[in-house]
């Protein structure tokens, strides 16, 4: 390269480095040392290997970049700015401020260019898995020989940070092990973290920790060395049948003469004077803030005409697969559309009456055979708990590279293995199973799902509250839904998980009260396009409601709706959901027996419920009717919000216990008589 050009190369990453820096000083806050340590690192990511086309920043076959490490925000800005996506000098100028699309950690949907919201560490690295398996899937799905329509790579920038954090761990040995080799990881290797050196409570050997993980792992010693960064990268690119961790040693907060190496340049400013020290240090040209020259920007911007024509050369061979694969194509274009099937809601059948009932895991299990049959795009798995939670597609194959499964796989049940098949084995990994299900869906052309048990629901809280806020379409699937689980004791019995979720903004839970409903859930679940839904299901069997006597479970719909009552004009309501509105109706109909006005109304989910017109929600809870009881085995708080401080609410205050569901339902007071007792106590009847 000649002087020149490596001059442009310096004066390039220099402007990264201060248009981060001048911003985090002009607000007052942020975090410098990373972005001005690993600029020549996303500049040699950005410049020479990124497929993207900052005109067009959701064309389907651009490659995803991951900052994992959020905090470094401004170096992606800066990035995104300096390439020509929509983001103005102004933006920058505002990083941090109200309404300013330059947040103080990136966030999907609000800036452009930003695939996934990333901040808690880990997360993004977890992301980044996922979306090598939806990009691995989709090819194994749609590529022929001569026309490979999904062909891109998925690149991450993590910190070390990142690497400590459980959920990394649990997501990159599940990456090593299906092979992901479209996955690289960019590691800012600098040996500080936010209170001090990595030496303090991080000294494991990272490369031998990705070897035995199956990765390809390449060393660059020199954060700085353009060439050697992109030498690693190049080699990376070639290894097909690995993911690969390419480890540059950078210095945080390079060129600070005062904050340089150290824990002071990571999350706060610089100050004035240091800043401009710094630019003294790295011979900057100018004092002037947000500097950026023309000669350096128009390098930058060859961004626009390189990825309009990557763009071009992709749908050229669209055309080509188009007219050889019609059907094919159109498949394709559907499902990156985010549309689902035309016919896909006639697979879902009814359920006929049934006393004996059906545990509401086994439904859904029924449901999700026939909704896999017709939109191909369903995809996901469980935590090493098929067997329990019913979840398993069958007949759909497992997501698996058939090269390097071990031999004493490839005689049991299950296959066949290839990336086309639609069931991931996440092993025991709750977390890294709930961020990587994120990843998929921010990826797009799939739907996925996971499984565990509700009250492990706490390990996977992180990136179930991430797909809320990115208004991701996930299904989170739960069984074992209360003490009813028995006796494996209260470790395994939720009790505060359900109103937790509850609590998450944008979190849609439902928690159906027989077959039916449950039926109408997952139609609720496929069609929902803004955020997550959550299903929640029961491990014991459940009658299946008359639904010629009771209303019918197209009810869910609206969130809660009156499932029965014996006069229009009610003296006391019951309020339930999930594995208690059976007994609930029980004791409702035994009261009505008696003479009493009452009405049931179940409540699958709060979210839709309260979403619905004042007049209907008022037909259901009307205002003026105080005597109300609220059922639900788990944690009372939070029902005030439908029985207010005069209702009555049959819960939990304290954990469960290890003994036969039934028993539990029992000594809890979750019975038709307790429901009975409480009703006439609320009436003031003998």
């Amino acid at each position: 390269m000649s002087e020149q050009k490596k001059e442009l190369e310096k004066k390039c990453i220099d402007t990264i480095r201060f248009l981060a820096a001048d911003a985090i000083e002009k607000a007052k806050s942020g975090h410098p040392g990373m972005p001005l340590g690993a600029a020549a690192a996303a500049y040699t990511v950005w410049t020479k290997h990124l497929k993207h086309n900052p005109k067009n920043p959701r064309w389907p076959d651009r490659d995803r970049f991951v900052l994992s490490a959020g905090h470094a925000s401004m170096l992606l800005y800066a990035l995104l700015h300096l390439t020509g996506y929509d983001l103005t000098l102004e933006d920058i100028k505002n990083f941090r401020q109200w309404g300013s699309p330059t947040p103080g950690h990136p966030e999907y949907r609000h800036t452009p260019g930003v695939e996934v919201t990333t901040g808690p560490l880990g997360q993004g690295l977890a992301n980044g898995v996922g979306m090598a398996i939806a990009e691995a899937h989709l090819a194994a799905c749609f590529n022929r020989p001569e026309n490979k329509i999904v062909d891109h790579f998925t690149y991450v920038m993590a910190s070390d940070g990142d690497m400590m954090e459980g959920v990394a761990a649990e997501a990159c040995a599940l990456a090593g092990h299906l092979r992901l080799g479209k996955l690289i990881v960019v590691y800012d290797d600098n040996n500080v973290t936010l209170a001090g050196s990595t030496g303090l409570s991080f000294t494991e050997n990272i490369e031998q920790r990705f070897k035995s993980y199956q990765w390809q792992v390449i060393k660059v010693a020199e954060g700085n060395d353009v060439s050697a960064i992109d030498k690693a990268i190049k080699k990376a690119k070639r290894e097909t049948e690995k993911p690969s961790l390419i480890c540059v040693s950078t210095t945080i907060g390079y060129g600070s003469p005062c904050k340089q190496g150290s824990c002071d340049a990571h999350g706060a400013p610089l100050g004035t004077e240091e800043l401009q020290k710094t630019k003294e240090a790295l011979c900057w040209e100018t004092s002037e803030n947000f500097y950026i020259r023309e000669d350096v920007r128009k390098y930058f911007r060859k961004a626009l005409s390189r990825g309009k024509k990557q763009e071009k050369q992709w749908r050229d061979i669209f055309t080509a697969y188009k007219q050889e694969e019609p059907a094919q194509a159109a498949e394709f274009e559907r499902r990156t559309k985010g549309e689902l099937p035309a016919d896909w809601e006639s697979a879902l059948a009814e359920f006929p009456t049934d006393a004996k009932g059906i545990a509401t895991r086994k439904a859904s299990e029924t449901v999700m055979q026939a909704i896999a049959a017709k939109v191909p795009e369903l995809i996901g798995g469980s935590a090493d708990l098929n067997p329990s939670t019913f979840t398993w597609l069958k007949k759909m194959g497992d997501f698996q590279n058939p090269a390097f499964l071990p031999d004493d796989l490839h005689g049991m049940v299950g296959g066949p293995w290839s990336y086309e098949g639609r069931n991931i084995h996440y092993g025991v990994r709750e977390h890294a199973m709930g961020s990587i299900s994120v990843g998929m869906a921010l990826h797009g052309g799939v739907i996925p799902y996971t499984a565990t048990f509700l009250t492990f629901a706490d390990y996977m809280r992180p990136p179930m509250r991430l797909a809320a806020l990115m208004g991701l379409r996930a299904i989170f699937i739960f069984t074992h839904d209360s003490i009813g689980v028995g006796e494996d004791g209260p470790t395994h019995q939720p009790i505060e998980q359900i109103m937790n979720l509850r609590q998450v903004p944008n979190m849609t839970v439902l928690r159906p009260a027989d077959a039916n409903e449950t039926r109408e859930a997952w139609l609720l679940a496929l069609t929902n396009t803004m955020g997550p839904t959550t299903l929640i299901f029961s491990r014991q069997n459940l009658p299946v409601l008359d639904q010629t006597s009771c209303a019918p479970a197209v009810g869910l719909r609206q969130g809660g709706y009156i499932l029965w009552e014996s006069s229009p004009e009610p003296e006391i309501i019951f309020i339930a959901t999930g594995s208690e509105v059976s007994m609930t109706l029980a004791a409702a109909q035994k009261l009505a027996q008696e003479g009493k006005k009452v009405r049931v109304v179940s409540l699958p989910s709060w979210e839709i419920f309260d979403k619905q017109p004042r007049d209907y929600r008022d037909r259901v809870l009307p205002p003026q009717l105080t005597a109300r009881i609220a059922v639900e085995a788990g944690i009372k708080l939070g029902w005030e919000h439908y029985v207010g401080l005069s209702g009555k609410i049959i819960g939990m205050d304290t954990f469960g216990a290890s003994a036969p569901g039934p028993l539990l339902y029992e000594k809890f007071g979750f019975t038709a008589e307790n429901i009975v007792a409480s009703a006439k106590e609320a009436l003031q009847l003998p």
